[in-house]
């Protein structure tokens, strides 16, 4: 059964105004993470509440993803106005020493080593991806190992032949 069709209009109740809101942006900042995740996009929301409040969500720097977006659209920045060129570019190494530093400390987890800050989800979670590895590992041996023989097998019928 589908959700009925909401009339789109100004909630003059002030609490009904304020669930309404409280749940929609959780439900937007939500569906902006999942964007993030599942499409690899960088992504920047800011949510300005009734009172003033604001509310962001980012899956990179959001100093570089909005100088990103004034960019695109040429708006141009001024020292005073926004990030430069330089602290785009620093903002860009920091998150790259990160992505670095992320995927040796799981080099090192795959090779056994700096487990203790893992907790029970990610140590089982390493040992799913070993497993498959190391199958996938003896699959390819076996293949190898197949095709060896089968070379050296027509090998020697080619020297029985002759």
């Amino acid at each position: 059964m589908g959700r009925g069709k909401v009339e789109l209009k100004r909630i003059e109740n002030p609490t009904n105004r304020q669930v309404t809101f409280s749940k929609r942006r959780n439900g937007l900042l939500k569906k902006a993470f999942e964007l993030s995740v599942l499409c690899d996009a960088e992504v920047a929301l800011l949510i300005f509440s009734p009172s003033a409040k604001a509310y962001q969500f980012s899956s990179h720097d959001i100093h570089r993803t909005i100088a990103r977006y004034k960019s695109e659209v040429g708006i141009t920045q001024t020292n005073d106005q926004g990030f430069s060129t330089m602290e785009v570019w620093r903002n860009e190494i920091d998150d790259l020493r990160r992505t670095v530093a992320a995927l040796e400390a799981r080099d090192k987890h795959f090779a056994g080593e700096n487990l203790a800050g893992l907790g029970m989800k990610d140590l089982k979670q390493l040992e799913r991806q070993l497993r498959i590895g190391v199958e996938r590992v003896r699959s390819k041996k076996v293949k190898q190992n197949e095709l060896q023989e089968s070379n050296t097998s027509s090998s020697v019928f080619e020297a029985n032949a002759t």
